[in-house]
C-alpha cells in the first residue's frame, strides 16, 4: 500500500534550537499513530509542521509517492489536512449547523447564506456517525466536551479531509464521553482516514491505536506497531530513553 503522507530526514530549527532532527515518518490510509512523548518531546512541532504552519529546516516530504516542491497551509488543508483541537475550533454562540459551514458557507446568488443546504449537511453528518443529543439547533455552548468533539470531527469526515491531527482530543472528558469520542475516532478511520493521535498519556490512544510513535527531545526514538510493547514499557521508555540503548 502507498503512504498517503510521508516525511524523510526532517529538522525543524529555531536559531540554535533543534527542534526536531532528522525525523522520519509515515503515515497510510486508515492508519491510526499514537504520537507520544513527554513535553518538550517536539509533537507539537512536528504536527505544526504537518499542518504546513512550520517550514521544515532540511528533509523532504512526499504526498502519494510524489514529492512536494512547496508546503505551507494552503496546500497542506488542499491536501485533506485538518488539526482537530481540544480546546478551539467552535463559536459557542451559533448553531452546530453553522459551525459545520464556518468559513466555507454554501450560498445562494452571490451573497445569501444557503440554510437548507447548511442544515442538510448537518443533519447527514450527525447521522452518519451517530452524534447523540445533538440537532442541527442546537447552540455548541450547550454541548457537552464530548458533543463538542464529536462535531469538530464531523465537520472533517463531511468535508472528506484524508488526515485527522487529533490533539489531546480526549482531555478533561468524562469516562462515557472519553469513550463515545474514541468510538467515533475508530469510525473514522473506517472511513478509510488516517489518524494522527497527540498525546501525552500513552493509555489515552494505545486501546484503538495501530502504531505507537514516541520522539524524546526532537528525535524519533520509537516507532512500533503497538502489540510489540506494552503501555507500561512504553512509559518506562518515555521516561528513560537510555532503556533502548542498553538493549532492553
Amino acid at each position: 500500500m502507498e503512504h498517503l503522507i510521508k516525511f524523510k530526514n526532517i529538522s525543524k530549527t529555531f536559531g540554535k534550537i533543534k527542534a526536531l532532527q532528522n525525523v522520519d515518518f509515515e503515515i497510510y490510509p486508515g492508519e491510526l499513530v499514537g504520537l507520544v512523548g513527554d513535553n518538550g518531546a517536539g509533537k507539537s512541532t512536528f504536527i505544526k509542521l504537518i499542518s504546513g504552519i512550520f517550514p521544515p529546516s532540511s528533509g523532504d516530504i512526499f504526498f502519494e509517492g510524489k514529492k512536494l516542491t512547496s508546503y505551507n497551509p494552503h496546500i497542506s488543508r488542499e491536501l485533506g489536512i485538518q488539526s482537530v483541537h481540544q480546546g478551539l475550533g467552535l463559536v459557542d454562540t451559533m448553531s452546530v449547523a453553522r459551525n459545520m459551514v464556518l468559513g466555507e458557507e454554501p450560498v445562494k446568488g452571490l451573497f445569501w447564506l444557503n440554510k437548507k443546504e447548511m442544515r442538510s449537511l448537518t443533519e447527514d453528518m450527525i447521522e452518519k456517525i451517530d452524534i447523540q443529543g445533538v440537532l442541527s439547533s442546537t447552540i455548541v455552548g450547550d454541548l457537552s466536551g464530548g458533543q463538542r468533539q464529536a462535531v469538530k470531527l464531523g465537520r472533517s469526515i463531511s468535508y472528506e479531509d484524508r488526515l485527522l491531527l487529533l490533539d489531546e482530543p480526549i482531555t478533561g472528558l468524562s469516562v462515557r464521553e472519553t469513550y463515545n469520542v474514541l468510538e467515533l475516532i475508530e469510525k473514522v478511520r473506517a472511513m478509510d482516514v488516517a489518524v494522527i493521535f497527540i498525546t501525552h498519556d500513552v493509555h489515552q490512544v494505545y486501546p484503538i491505536a495501530n502504531r505507537i510513535v514516541c520522539l524524546e527531545r526532537g528525535r524519533k526514538i520509537l516507532d512500533i506497531p503497538k502489540h510489540e510493547k506494552k503501555p507500561e514499557e512504553i512509559i518506562a521508555i518515555i521516561r528513560n530513553p537510555n532503556i533502548l540503548e542498553n538493549g532492553n
